[in-house]
């Protein structure tokens, strides 16, 4: 006769494991419920039932990972799919067989990220950093519960924020599988994030000095890259790929084609003199390159600065200061000096709906103007002198 116990988590923790091999315990309260004991020590929940002539083993879990009453419960559900007439081993092969979240975004990569998105990197690090406890199980068995205990555990280690951006690419994926007819719904809508504050970090008067002195220290290419991200206000990732045919000189604007913007439009930036002096000193440097800054990299330019930008953080004391804070702090100077929200949207190529259609009226003057008066207080605030550049053709054809 087999062995039968009322299952409690103690009783199956001090069960005996056999002197070799394995043997079965069941539970006397859930018919098909057992558990695994082997010589290792190792005990795993089954539901064990014949069907169709033949015996069903399936694996629920492993103690203690899954409590007594949570395989309770799993017993429960295989044993109403066996009372539908559903063939448990069938089933149990085909999930087997079923797409696990590292191939999905391995799929996802390839097909929909890398051809539309330009941080695609950014989430394959994310991924091998944070997705991987879930890199191997099957989409099809994910689920909130254990979904909210991953993003608890991110908020933990890392943070809220971390904690969110992960569990929007997990959401993403899921939500790529369900287009793609692997899932009938996403489980991560059912796991809130975590609450955020809104992020207002932007360089201080008293902190341009520190700023513009960590310049110094880190060297070149990092001296002219982290200016220009401060000086035009632009996205990380635009200044990596700034092309000289970008650049008009005569009218001191960079203009960075839609596929290179998040909005996918084109975005024209009225470059301050302290930027016009920063490209016409690379210009000579750089000749018979496409790009500003070159590098020996897949793409020929810059890619990933987050290296440098620790030691300007470490060097200048503002450890809390982020690379995107540069592009927040043009527009706060700017507002400092009495811009309009429209004009400041302008300089920062915002393309909010509502905004845009005033952005279209503007005149690029009064844009240059609010970047210009705010470059030249950063550059006063830290010190540093006033690059005198000779403007040519500043206006705009109306």
């Amino acid at each position: 006769m087999p062995e039968k116990i009322a299952f409690t988590a103690d009783r199956i923790t001090r069960l005996k494991p056999p002197a070799d091999g394995r043997k079965y315990v069941y539970d006397s309260k859930t018919p098909g419920l057992a558990v695994c004991c082997s010589s290792t020590g190792r005990k795993v929940y089954y539901y064990y039932r014949w069907q169709n002539g033949r015996p069903a083993r399936i694996r629920l879990g492993k103690h203690p990972d899954l409590s007594v009453q949570q395989a309770r419960d799993a017993a429960a559900e295989e044993a109403g799919k066996q009372a539908r007439g559903v063939d448990l081993v069938a089933e149990r092969r085909r999930q087997r067989q079923e797409t696990t979240l590292e191939e999905l975004f391995k799929q996802w990569l390839e097909v929909h990220a890398k051809p539309r998105k330009r941080t695609w990197r950014d989430d394959e690090r994310q991924f091998k950093k944070y997705l991987s406890p879930l890199r191997n199980r099957r989409i099809s068995a994910l689920r909130p519960a254990e979904i909210s205990k991953w993003h608890a555990s991110i908020g933990t280690e890392s943070g809220p924020v971390q904690a969110n951006r992960c569990k929007a690419l997990l959401a993403t994926l899921l939500n790529y599988a369900v287009r793609l007819e692997m899932l009938t719904a996403n489980p991560c809508r059912s796991v809130p994030n975590f609450p955020e504050l809104s992020r207002e970090r932007f360089l201080l008067p008293s902190e341009m000095k520190q700023f513009f002195d960590a310049m110094v220290a880190v060297g070149e290419p990092w001296h002219d890259f982290f200016q220009l991200c401060l000086f035009t206000g632009a996205r990380r990732g635009n200044v990596a790929s700034m092309a000289w045919q970008e650049i008009d000189f005569d009218r001191m604007t960079w203009t960075i084609p839609g596929s290179k913007t998040k909005n996918k439009r084109p975005v024209v930036i009225a470059l301050p003199p302290p930027a016009v002096a920063i490209l016409t000193n690379r210009l000579a440097w750089t000749a018979g390159t496409p790009w500003v800054f070159p590098a020996n990299s897949a793409s020929g330019h810059l890619v990933d600065p987050r290296k440098a930008w620790e030691r300007v953080r470490t060097t200048s004391g503002l450890t809390d200061l982020r690379m995107h804070d540069l592009r927040r702090s043009l527009g706060s100077w700017q507002a400092t000096a009495g811009a309009s929200l429209a004009v400041i949207g302008a300089s920062l190529g915002h393309a909010d709906l509502k905004s845009t259609q005033v952005y279209a009226r503007l005149q690029l003057d009064p844009v240059r103007a609010a970047v210009d008066q705010a470059t030249t207080a950063m550059l006063q605030a830290g010190g540093m002198l006033t690059l005198d550049v000779e403007t040519k053709g500043g206006n705009d054809e109306k």
